[in-house]
């Protein structure tokens, strides 16, 4: 396993970071132990979660993830970085979601006891929530982190613009500054590297991208021709984002590119599609999901060593076009 720090901070963490939105719905607890075990075993001491976690169980499942996380860190807290998030909804009232102050401080208490913990290591907003006033949200989350609740803050699903205007207002007030960013990327997913990257870069912010294998269609296993295999992100509960997100006739093609491509190089397209991610270098740390320990033996395999630099480059340009967003569709 390979390490690196978090953007400008000293922090340390794997280079693959494990995502635990599956546990409690998907993966029942003894099968999310077993995935945690795997990738701990592993090397990876990155642990990423969320309160409304897992995904698609609603409001009556949310926060099963961060209890079976918290379970499972016991006796064992002090060997890894805990990332979790809030903003999504929680709750039945009104306020059980956003980034307003009264969410937030609520929000991160109820983390804390679900993860058995003293501190989050990385507390990140999930959205951008445009009805709170940035200054309302940047003024809660340096409170805890002075409390000594939080040692570092971040955003997941941010816009550049915002995440710019985010670090103004901060760097304005003294008020503590976001350190990381989790956006959507993968070979089919490129638009971050026109604006969010180049900011990241400039201003040494860790980059934690999620769904580097866009859901699974980058494993090469699923057939347009028989429709989503089951068990899978494009038949559970967020079937219906996934399918939209991917689940085209373009992307097929490409996949089919890619494959050829990374045969030819003696790679999996599972291994290479991460190891591609992790090749940038904004990138600090990619997420990987898994429901089942063995699905991790291969997305596992690419911190090992880099990915080759000539099929970076063939992969680039077969994927050249999922840079310019959903306009060129």
């Amino acid at each position: 396993m390979q390490y690196a720090h978090l953007g400008g901070t000293g922090l340390t963490v794997s280079r693959l970071c494990l995502g635990t939105m599956t546990f409690g719905l998907q993966s029942d607890e003894e099968t999310s132990r077993a995935v945690l075990n795997t990738a701990a075993a592993a090397g990876v001491t990155f642990l990423d979660a969320a309160d409304v976690y897992p995904l698609g169980g609603g409001i009556e499942y949310a926060g099963r993830t961060e209890e079976i996380v918290g379970r499972w860190l016991k006796g064992k807290r002090d060997r890894f970085i805990v990332a979790t998030k809030c903003v999504g909804k929680v709750g039945p009232s009104r306020w059980d979601q956003g980034a307003s102050r009264k969410h937030i401080l609520d929000a991160v208490d109820a983390s804390l006891r679900r993860l058995q913990t003293d501190y989050i290591d990385l507390y990140q907003l999930h959205s951008d929530d445009a009805s709170t006033p940035l200054e309302e949200t940047l003024q809660a989350l340096d409170d805890i982190v002075r409390a000594g609740k939080v040692r570092y803050i971040g955003v997941s699903n941010f816009l550049a613009y915002r995440l710019a205007l985010a670090l103004g207002k901060s760097e304005a007030r003294g008020w503590t500054r976001f350190v990381s960013v989790q956006p959507r990327y993968n070979l089919l997913f490129r638009e971050i590297e026109r604006e969010l990257l180049p900011l990241a870069a400039e201003e040494r912010i860790g980059v934690i991208p999620y769904n580097p294998l866009a859901g699974g269609l980058l494993t090469g296993k699923h057939d347009p021709k028989t429709g989503p295999t089951p068990d899978t992100r494009f038949t559970g509960a967020a079937g219906e984002r996934y399918q939209e997100r991917y689940w085209h006739e373009r992307e097929f093609a490409t996949v089919e590119a890619l494959r050829s491509a990374v045969r030819e190089a003696g790679i999996s397209l599972t291994t290479a599609a991460v190891a591609w991610v992790l090749a940038n270098p904004v990138i600090t740390s990619a997420i990987l999901g898994a429901s089942k320990p063995e699905q991790l033996a291969e997305t596992l395999s690419a911190s090992e060593k880099p990915l080759d630099a000539q099929l970076k480059q063939r992969l680039d340009a077969l994927t050249a076009e999922y840079r310019r967003g959903d306009a060129a569709r």
